[in-house]
């Protein structure tokens, strides 16, 4: 469930995400989180045209360089024949973070002026109106001529299709282009694999690795009147203004004064100023963003500056809220060393308990601002200012980002462990918020839910869109240790069937056995070893390659040898293997899901007949209900699993008597509107999906109910929604399946922290034929900033020979 996170604010990413999202949707060459070509211009030179030759930009939406030696850009005819050729331009060098990378092509004899300098150079003439261009990991011509052969092949990193071109992602090539128009990514350097969708046309804006864009100016204006000497007219609480979006958007602004209260030198480089006079109204924010694009700022904290620019509101993804900023500035320091305007203090008193107004779930940048009614209008008023926070529970753990999610407010939906509960779509957490750190000089600290930031930690409101509004620290707190330890559940007794589930995170043969052992020792160690495992995110023996390997036994058989050094049994297993590519999850992976079970206690019923494409149904007998084949897979045929992962049915004895379990990966919440975002109230696009699968999922478990009501039927896995969820109501309708994790006291009803909220993707259901149960969710990796899976396993015991009257 790794999600690869652009960290810049320019541009900042993929996919704007309310919850994680399980690997990402298979498209087409696999959404780039990194290098994509974000301009593509063939109009160069032609009658008509401004710059004198074509060329294709490069952009790097990712946190660190990234390297483009041995690459190459290709170019091939909208409309190939037989005879066409991938023409191939070689790259050498790198594209830093939020930065860019110019390759220049064929000159026309048209236009006047010259691109900037060119970081590579090609001799490929370029139509001006039709044509595919892609960015390739290697500098072999490829060979596809067809949008679903070029999809295929894995070396391309990304690939754009233009005008008419037969060659393209997703539904259509982006259209618009002319001897006066290229076609551009969004800002956001969004890459959906859909070019029409990600793309548009509009006048070239060709840049550099160095920044510079045609005429050789900087960023800014040519004719550009210099550094300012004087303050204009215009005060930060003046671009600010009374709603989300800036009143002087898109308008030059001349020597705004502020003082430096922070500088960001990687990722998106710029520095905050702060209005040291501020005015009366508390809508109007006193702080602002000065983005300095590919340029490090050339001022300090302290600093008392004059900057003019360009307002823009940026907007990290398209469902997002946007940053105030001032682009392209032209900044005069006037005195150095001033003091900090004192910072506002966020507490549990200052914020409030209502999250955001309401827009029915359209757009709410235009509303008037009202700080002391909503959390999310409190901390847009303040984006860009200083403010403090003291003594705040840590309740998401450390990431890879070096990120950790607080609360402000202790008392808010605790739960027994030290993490803030999400337990409705109404009533959100407003305490939470993300601590990120400016000084670059102390290692930022490791902490787990339920630790403590001590003391106070100081800095400026920013906002992504990972999580919205975070606290930029130019102070840190220092870490309270607060020992949290990973859970062991209790040993089933010998009457007791454990059957647990465990969503491995895209595990294959190809990864490092420390995942192996961790992932095994939480099998047997934390979970002892339970009699049947339910996994989610098996993949394919060889990962991500792509070259029609769906078998995952040597995956499987590095995890139980595992298994067994960790102290555990000798598991079997159990699965289907996917139609190569059909399942979604990673490309190239393959994800399925796989029973493991201990022979020695527990038999596996082996019947023929299934396979991926034939659906497994309820057979009456004399003696009860039985599978048609098993394993066997739930519809696999329906459109509710289009790309998408397929339950997993298998019938087990235990003691003799039958026990069905289904393992289940519903699809991911990629695409949903954030909590934090500018619609309110956000839409969960996703779901629609999680309902049509929840319903053949319930619509099987009751075929089993008919042929026998008391049957037993376990139904487990990551469900990637809550407990709260239509997809629940559909998974339950009929009171055919009874969710356990409602069964636990309210604090403890959760298994996955994402965002700082403690939350339940993962579930286990029961028939009512199940009677006597005892369920346990087991903490050992959510709350850690060390995990081998971002999930929690959990596990339940059943007395299969329960009398028909006992409860749990």
């Amino acid at each position: 469930m790794h999600i690869s996170r652009p960290r810049s604010v320019l541009l900042a990413g993929a996919v704007a995400v309310t919850l994680s999202a399980t690997a990402l949707p298979a498209a087409f060459a696999a959404p780039s989180a990194t290098a994509v070509i974000s301009e593509v211009y063939g109009g160069g030179g032609n009658s008509g045209a401004t710059l004198t030759r074509d060329f294709i930009e490069l952009a790097n939406a990712g946190s660190s360089a990234y390297d483009l030696s041995g690459f190459s850009v290709q170019y091939l005819p909208g409309s190939p024949s037989a005879g066409s050729l991938w023409q191939v331009s070689a790259l050498t060098g790198s594209v830093a973070p939020g930065g860019r990378y110019l390759v220049a092509q064929a000159a026309g004899t048209g236009g006047t002026v010259a691109l900037p300098t060119p970081d590579a150079t090609g001799t490929v003439a370029m139509s001006a109106t039709s044509g595919t261009v892609a960015l390739v990991s290697g500098t072999t011509p490829l060979t596809c001529k067809t949008a679903a052969d070029c999809a295929a092949d894995t070396r391309i990193v990304d690939l754009v299709g233009y005008g008419s071109a037969v060659v393209r992602e997703g539904s259509g090539p982006v259209t618009g282009t002319s001897a006066t128009a290229s076609v551009a990514r969004a800002a956001s350097l969004a890459d959906t694999d859909d070019n029409a969708a990600d793309l548009s046309a509009g006048a070239p804006t060709p840049f550099n690795t160095a920044g510079e864009t045609s005429g050789g100016s900087g960023p800014g204006d040519p004719g550009d009147p210099g550094n300012p000497t004087e303050p204009g007219t215009v005060r930060v609480h003046d671009i600010q203004g009374t709603t989300r979006v800036s009143p002087l958007n898109g308008q030059s602004v001349t020597g705004v004064p502020g003082i430096v209260t922070g500088v960001r030198t990687s990722g998106s480089r710029g520095f905050w100023i702060q209005d040291a006079t501020p005015d009366a109204d508390p809508r109007t924010g006193e702080g602002v963003f000065v983005y300095t694009g590919s340029a490090a700022p050339a001022v300090a904290v302290g600093d008392s500056v004059l900057v003019s620019g360009k307002v823009d509101e940026y907007y990290p993804s398209t469902t997002t809220q946007s940053v105030t900023e001032i682009t392209a500035p032209k900044v005069t320091v006037l005195s150095s060393g001033n003091a900090l305007p004192a910072p506002v203090v966020l507490d549990a008193a200052s914020v409030p308990a209502a999250y955001v107004p309401s827009a029915d779930g359209g757009s709410i940048d235009a509303l008037a601002l009202d700080p002391k009614t909503y959390a999310l209008d409190l901390y847009e008023s303040l984006e860009g200012t200083r403010v403090e926070i003291a003594d705040t529970r840590v309740t998401g753990a450390t990431t890879a980002y070096h990120e950790v999610w607080v609360t402000i407010k202790p008392k808010e939906n605790p739960t027994r462990r030290g993490g803030t509960l999400y337990s409705s779509y109404t009533d959100q957490n407003t305490g939470r918020i993300k601590v990120m750190s400016l000084d670059t000089a102390r290692p930022f600290p490791v902490a787990n839910v339920g630790d403590v930031l001590t003391g106070t930690t100081t800095g400026v409101l920013d906002y992504d869109s990972f999580g919205g509004y975070n606290l930029q620290a130019t102070e840190l707190g220092t870490l309270t240790d607060h020992h949290l330890r990973r859970e062991v559940t209790r040993k089933q007794k010998g009457k007791e069937l454990a059957v647990a589930t465990y969503n491995v995170e895209n595990l294959d043969a190809l990864d490092e056995q420390s995942k192996f052992d961790t992932l095994a020792a939480g099998v047997a160690v934390n979970l002892s070893s339970p009699d049947i495992v339910s996994l989610e995110e098996i993949q394919d023996d060889n990962g991500a390659v792509n070259d029609g390997t769906v078998g995952s036994d040597a995956t499987l058989k590095r995890f139980t040898d595992a298994i067994v050094a960790a102290g555990g049994p000798r598991y079997a297993w159990r699965y289907i293997a996917p139609e190569n590519g059909k399942d979604g999850g990673e490309p190239g992976g393959n994800i399925r899901n796989v029973f493991l079970f201990n022979p020695e206690r527990v038999d596996f019923v082996d019947r023929p007949g299934g396979d991926a494409t034939t659906a497994v149904t309820a057979v009456r007998t004399k003696k009860g209900v039985t599978l048609s084949a098993s394993p066997g897979r739930i519809a696999p045929t329906s459109d509710a699993w289009d790309d998408s992962r397929k339950p997993l049915v298998g019938e087990f004895r235990f003691h003799g008597k039958p026990v069905f379990v289904i393992g289940n990966h519903f699809a991911s919440k990629g695409g949903d509107q954030p909590l934090h975002g500018r619609y309110q109230e956000p839409t969960r696009s996703s779901e629609t999906k999680r309902v049509k699968q929840a319903t053949e999922v319930n619509t099987f478990v009751k075929s089993l109910l008919a042929a026998d009501k008391s049957a037993r039927v376990i139904t487990l896995g990551d469900l990637n929604d809550f407990a709260f969820s239509p997809t629940m109501t559909a998974l339950t309708g009929g009171k055919a399946l009874k969710p356990l994790i409602t069964t636990l006291p309210r604090n403890e009803q959760y298994s996955y922290v994402y965002e700082g909220n403690s939350q339940t993707l993962d579930h286990i259901l029961v028939s009512p034929g199940v009677r006597r149960f005892d369920y346990d969710v087991v903490h050992i990796n959510a709350e850690f900033a060390d995990q081998a899976s971002d999930h929690d396993p959990q596990i339940v015991r059943v007395d299969v020979n329960a009398p028909d009257h006992g409860h749990h």
